[in-house]
């Protein structure tokens, strides 16, 4: 039999009608209770948090990863059920606090709460213990039938049941006619041991360009003293250099020992700093590349980094790895 445990940290997959509009209200028994009982498998449950997932923040991670990583010896997979509006940077989070998992740790949620007769969650928390239950390893977001990376999911729509996307990854699983089909060939590699690296710096700061972005915003950074910047530059990689110069700003941070990530606002496929005149000069000013990487995984990587070291060419190599698959390199 396999035994697996639930955390329940809160969401729409738990909430009620309050005076205020839904509220996290659901308890993990509660939850279960709209399961039917399955005989090869048993569940214990945690309720670690009763909160709207736009509250999850770093520090709330960082109590997530250390609750998963005192009981990765005693079960055989977790389900953790968390709102969706952050879920895929939680679950971007974990991906590299829990190094070289053993089990699978899958996230879930709802767009309508478990209560609702329409609810989508009935679905997805069945799928997601599915997928607990599948002697896989790493972090993983079940929603809509689909199992993704936890390091490649990202919230796509606000109100539609298939909510997530596999960004730049085929997605690891799906459940249909033939039950639950698992891509092996796509799940993270362990290479070692299981560790937890919870040390996080929540000072990081992602932007997104606008045509006539003012370059005087970076000093402000400076001021500030973020340790981290992640810039969703355009197309493949551009950032303007004509009256108003990003690209010598880029220095300043640099300059300031700020790593700064580079990746594009287009949804699919990857930068290439290469292609252009303006990707060869950002390059020039001592840049990280992100690739294919999701933002979410570029904001969550970074504060991992950043939470290891603040020297700015030990964070830049360790996004030249490829840890738990969230970029191609």
């Amino acid at each position: 039999m396999k035994k697996l445990l639930l955390i329940t940290t809160g969401g729409t997959i738990a909430s009620a009608k309050g005076e205020e509009g839904l509220e996290p209200e659901l308890t993990s028994s509660q939850l279960l209770d709209f399961l039917p009982p399955q005989s090869d498998i048993s569940i214990d449950c945690i309720d670690l948090m009763k909160i709207d997932s736009s509250n999850m923040q770093p520090e709330e991670w960082q109590v997530i990863a250390r609750e998963i990583a005192r009981h990765v010896d005693e079960v055989d997979g977790i389900v953790l059920t968390h709102g969706t509006d952050t879920m895929a940077y939680t679950a971007s989070s974990l991906s590299f606090m829990l190094r070289n998992l053993p089990i699978p740790v899958v996230l879930t949620g709802s767009q309508l709460p478990l209560s609702h007769p329409l609810s989508d969650g009935y679905d997805n928390i069945r799928c997601a213990i599915a997928m607990a239950a599948s002697d896989s390893c790493g972090v993983f977001v079940a929603f809509n039938r689909k199992i993704i990376l936890g390091s490649r999911s990202v919230k796509v729509r606000t109100m539609g049941f298939d909510a997530f996307e596999s960004v730049n990854c085929e997605p690891v699983g799906c459940v249909d006619a033939r039950g639950l089909t698992i891509h092996r060939e796509l799940l993270p590699k362990r290479t070692g041991d299981f560790k937890l690296e919870a040390d996080l710096c929540s000072e990081v700061i992602l932007i997104k360009l606008t045509p006539g972005f003012n370059p005087d915003f970076f000093d402000l950074l400076v001021s500030m003293r973020y340790k981290g910047i992640v810039i969703e530059a355009f197309g493949a990689g551009g950032l303007h250099f004509i009256r108003r110069d990003l690209i010598a700003k880029l220095q300043l941070l640099v300059d300031h020992g700020i790593s700064v990530v580079v990746c594009s606002q287009c949804l699919y496929e990857r930068s290439d700093f290469s292609i252009y005149q303006t990707g060869q000069k950002v390059l020039k000013q001592g840049v990280i590349q992100g690739f294919d990487m999701t933002s979410e995984a570029a904001v969550t990587k970074l504060m991992w980094a950043l939470g290891k070291t603040l020297d700015p060419q030990v964070v830049k190599a360790i996004f030249e790895v490829n840890y738990v698959g969230e970029v191609s390199l």
